[in-house]
């Protein structure tokens, strides 16, 4: 296996990046209850992997429509990593669709 492309900053093992592999292709695949179980399960072995909880975050976000789980994923990963633009930026679009309701 020739390795990521991208510098992997985490520190991650060898069998945390194939099951980010893994849960990203069920996600594709639109096999959401199996992705979910897998990171739920990582997020088990290692509750501060900020790509989980990122994962996480994008699977309740952008495929379950589950906004407020996302937004408590993404506020984890500020908890641990104050400076991710990404995390933030997804974070406030999340809080945003709570919010839409309210100005009805």
């Amino acid at each position: 296996m020739a390795g990521p492309a991208w510098k992997n900053i985490y520190r991650l093992s060898d069998f945390q990046l194939e099951q980010l592999d893994s849960a990203e292709s069920l996600m594709e695949s639109m096999d959401l209850g199996q992705a979910e179980e897998l990171l739920v399960r990582m997020l088990e072995d290692d509750p501060i992997c900020i790509p989980v909880l990122s994962n996480l975050g994008h699977l309740y976000g952008r495929y379950l429509s589950e906004f407020e789980k996302a937004v408590e994923y993404y506020g984890k990963v500020l908890e641990l990593e104050p400076d991710n633009a990404w995390a933030r930026d997804e974070r406030r679009r999340y809080q945003r669709y709570l919010t839409y309701d309210d100005e009805d």
